[in-house]
């Protein structure tokens, strides 16, 4: 008998107790963690029902997807990164918003101040390149007349016609001695193959994957994502919105039956705050911190010098959003642009899933007799999110929220406008996974000129889209409203 076999006969008799004891403490550990951590009460009672549900299994599925480990580690990065704060921008905060706006706004200023972690800053251009074949074309141009330092980061960077083009162009940039970073989401990577990181690598660019999903290695993070879409040359002129890099967003390459997006084009101070949000994430995917020689000393005093006399300017905040201490940074300057409205909000949104409090909001607004207009998708590229999308229009639409669905090819484009003056715009979605599960990198524009310019083209597209009638979602068979709740209940993992 060897000395494990008395240890092994009492296993064998006492398994079924070992493992009711194992079970019961995970699931009394992880309830515990639960409560202690979740803030949306109901994640919190959904996760419960699972651990409590699924003895043991529930608990260690938690454990992989349910636990947050991403919030302490990029705070470690952005107190390393504090180092890199070596242009003075106090002077180009905006201290009052009248100057740019109804003096209603301001106090979409105040919170804007308390729930984002960047100021609103003067001081800067921003301009509208729409579809692909615009921002594409910008992005070439931009690239190809790089002298000092190039960032790129996107969700998805395919790996066909217009994405080879890119790289292409990146890894001629590197040859020429400019500094070259380019960070794609692991997930989104995937969407062609083989993945354009190959051909990057192959050409020398320094290129990383945000968050790799390696079964056994990195699953824990499988459902974070990097949502953000930007472009950073010499550290003074961005590319930044809704598009990521697809063959099937131009003419050239899809014809008339291309999708759409918009995408926007910046100069001015806000480049380094969206320096800063690059430089974060690619230190906390890679470890490597942007020195400050090339990447921050090319932030050109002559834009402070010349901005008391351009009162032409204007104010731009990068608003970051994730799960880490930004969380709901979106979502709450979005409640409170709808807390605000006087006349009429206009949004286009191609996944348009809000949560309860969203959907308040947006019903708020319009029983105050704001006009609130909607703009989805008549033809969605996600089924499943369409059809999710359709289980809660009805309680939107019997409040006085008008619903619009285009006519024509897809549109990608998530556009946010108050009383066309104030626009939100960016990379975040109106729905679970923008507003808490992904990294997002968005807009608050006050500008009147460049609100009306988005507002009309939401008009444009509404004047050939279709009303969704009360009457119309009431008459659906009884299968199809089935169909689409229980499929909205996966809406958060969509």
């Amino acid at each position: 008998m060897t000395q494990w076999q008395p240890w092994q006969d009492l296993l064998d008799t006492y398994w079924p107790h070992v493992v009711l004891i194992v079970s019961i403490a995970a699931s009394v550990l992880a309830t515990v963690h639960i409560a202690m951590t979740k803030q949306d009460v109901k994640a919190a009672i959904g996760w419960v029902a699972v651990v409590i549900l699924s003895p043991l299994l529930g608990a260690t599925f938690y454990l992989f997807a349910g636990v947050n480990r991403i919030r302490q580690e990029r705070l470690t990065a952005q107190r390393d990164l504090a180092e890199h704060e070596i242009v003075a921008l106090d002077r180009l905060v905006v201290p009052n918003l009248q100057p740019y706006a109804d003096s209603y706004f301001e106090a979409l200023r105040v919170l804007g101040d308390k729930v984002c972690r960047n100021a609103l800053l003067k001081g800067n251009h921003v301009s509208i390149l729409q579809s692909g074949d615009q921002t594409y074309a910008a992005m070439l141009k931009a690239i190809a007349e790089a002298q000092h330092c190039v960032a790129l980061q996107s969700y998805i960077f395919d790996h066909d016609a217009i994405g080879t083009q890119i790289a292409q162009a990146l890894i001629d940039a590197k040859n020429r001695g400019v500094q070259v970073r380019v960070l794609i989401d692991a997930v989104g990577a995937k969407y062609s193959h083989p993945p354009i990181t190959k051909q990057l690598e192959r050409g020398g660019v320094q290129v990383a994957r945000f968050l790799p999903t390696v079964i056994g290695l990195r699953l824990v993070y499988a459902n974070l994502r990097s949502h953000r879409k930007l472009l950073l040359v010499d550290s003074d002129l961005a590319l930044a919105g809704g598009m990521n890099i697809r063959s099937g967003f131009t003419r050239e390459f899809a014809g008339d039956s291309r999708a759409n997006d918009t995408h926007f084009k910046i100069t001015g101070p806000a480049t380094r705050q969206l320096l800063d949000s690059f430089a974060h994430d690619w230190e906390f995917t890679t470890g490597e911190p942007l020195s400050a020689s090339p990447w921050f000393d090319h932030m050109t005093e002559a834009v402070s010098e010349s901005l008391d006399a351009d009162r032409q300017s204007t104010p731009v905040r990068v608003v970051l959003s994730g799960p880490d201490r930004t969380m709901g940074s979106n979502q709450g300057l979005i409640l409170g642009a709808l807390s605000v409205a006087q006349r009429h909000v206009r949004i286009q949104s191609p996944y348009f899933l809000p949560d309860m409090v969203l959907i308040g909001a947006l019903v708020t607004a319009a029983r105050r007799g704001v006009i609130v207009d909607v703009l989805i998708p008549g033809s969605n590229n996600l089924k499943l999110v369409s059809a999710a999308m359709q289980a809660q229009l009805g309680l939107m639409v019997k409040e006085g929220v008008r619903i619009w669905r285009s006519s024509g090819p897809f549109d990608h484009s998530k556009l946010f406008t108050v009383d066309d003056q104030w626009s939100f715009v960016g990379s975040s979605n109106l729905d679970p996974r923008s507003l808490r599960l992904n990294f997002e990198l968005d807009l608050e524009i006050v500008d009147r000129e460049l609100g009306q310019q988005l507002g009309q083209r939401i008009d444009e597209n509404m004047a050939k889209a279709t009303l969704v009638q009360w009457d119309e979602l009431q008459a659906q068979p009884f299968w199809l409203k089935l169909r689409n709740r229980l499929i909205w209940l996966a809406s958060p993992y969509l």
